[in-house]
Parts: structure tokens; sequence; C-alpha cells
């Protein structure tokens, strides 16, 4: 057993705290950078247009992670305490609002410079699982999205949370949602029939709300939801929304 007594500030500057999900967010973008710029992207004009197309990602994250949480996670909350919807540093991200920000954004930008939206779509799908990685051991260290009790010998007490043994939940996502995901997703993308633009987008969709819906059952529910229809929780809910989308897509563009 593993005791979680972690600090979420990594460090201060001054009086501004600096979190280890902040430093996961900055630090996902910067390595996908690097991934793109060095095995994805190798014609520099298509590489300095998907460094603009990165700034609508960016901001796609954070409009589409927060208006996500709140519209479908805790929307009651938010309605009596609206002012609290601008304060991200708070926690609360939806990584399903993210992902539907990133497409919007992404089909808003392919009209604009007249580009197919999957080209990139299909890049941002190949590096986001380094970000989710790291997001993963961010919400471990939060000692969030914690899993449920347990007494196998790798459970973990989160101290900040309660004194239960759990599954450390955010763990399995960070090696099923992030590893073993970037691991298919790249073996997939060096495969010929894998590189009509959408298929990897469909492929992400597909295997990400699969790992995220087994991985769903040793993890907590939502305090403020629970358990929704057939006992299940409402992360499992959209990732079956997800699948059905990713198999559509995968579908539409073979």
């Amino acid at each position: 057993m593993f005791i979680n007594n972690f600090d979420p500030v990594a460090f201060q500057i001054f009086s501004l705290e600096i979190r280890w999900y902040s430093l996961a967010y900055i630090f996902g973008i910067i390595f996908g950078w690097i991934y793109c710029k060095n095995k994805l992207i190798k014609d520099e004009k298509l590489f300095n247009l998907f460094n603009d197309f990165l700034t609508y990602v960016i901001v796609a994250i954070i409009i589409g992670g927060r208006l996500g949480y709140v519209l479908i996670y805790n929307f009651k909350y938010y309605l009596e305490n609206f002012l609290e919807i601008f304060m991200i540093w708070n926690g609360g991200m939806s990584f399903h609002g993210a992902v539907m920000g990133i497409f919007v954004a992404s089909f808003i930008f392919s009209k604009k410079n007249k580009i197919d939206p999957f080209y990139f779509l299909d890049k941002i799908s190949l590096v986001a699982p380094i970000g989710i990685f790291l997001g993963r051991l961010a919400n471990f260290i939060n000692s969030e999205l914690y899993g449920k009790e347990t007494d196998i010998f790798w459970s973990v007490k989160f101290i900040a949370v309660d004194n239960i043994s759990r599954h450390p939940s955010q763990i399995y996502e960070a090696i099923f949602e992030g590893l073993i995901l970037f691991i298919l997703l790249n073996n997939f993308n060096n495969k010929e029939n894998f590189r009509n633009p959408g298929i990897i987008s469909s492929m992400f969709l597909i295997f990400y709300s699969s790992f995220r819906f087994i991985i769903e059952f040793f993890r907590e529910p939502d305090p403020q939801i629970g358990y929704l229809i057939f006992q299940l929780s409402l992360g499992q809910i959209i990732s079956i929304i997800f699948i059905f989308l990713g198999l559509s897509l995968y579908l539409l563009k073979k």
C-alpha cells in the first residue's frame, strides 16, 4: 500500500502557486509539439500552419474542457456560483468537453485555411496521449478522480480524501489512456491502410473511450452525480457515445 500525501502545488513564485496540473498541460503541449515537429510533420509550410492550428487547439481545450465540466458534470452548482466558471485554477475540466472543443476548432480552422479538417486532427490524436498521461499523473498528485475501496497490495490511501485504501485509478488511466494508447496509435500510423485522414482520429475515439469505460468500474463516480442508468457512471455513458462516434467515423473514412 502507498500513502499519497503529495502537495498539489509544485512550487511558488512569490505568492503565485504553480500547480502540477498546470505543468501537466504545459509540458503535454510542449512534448506533443516536439513530437509533431520531429516525427509527424516534415513539411516546413505545413508545420508553420500547424503552429497556427495549435493556438486554436489550446483555446479549444480550455474553453471546451471547462464548459464541458460546467454543463455536463456540475451545472447546478455553477448556475448558483456563476463567477466560479472562470476560476479554472480551482479545477474542473472535462476531457470529453475538450475533445468536442478541438473538433469544432479543427473544422473552423480547416474551413479558413482550405485543408482537410482531419489532417491536423489526426496529428493531435497521435500526441494527445502524452498530455493525458501527464494529466492523469497530476490527478494522482492532486488526490482527485480516485478509485474505489480495495485491499490489493498496490492500493493507495489518499490522505487528503480519507483513510481508505483505494484503487489508484489515475495510474490505470495514465497507463492505458496515455502510454498504451500512444503506442497503439503510432503503430497504426505506420501502416499504409491507416493513412486516410480521419482514421487515426477514429481510432483515438474508439480506444480512448474503451479504456475509459473499463477503468471507470474501478473509479469512484463523481459525488454530485453518482451512478445513472444500469449503474453506469456519466463518464461511461459519454464513453459509449464516443465509441459509436469513433466507429461511425472509421466506417466513413475507411
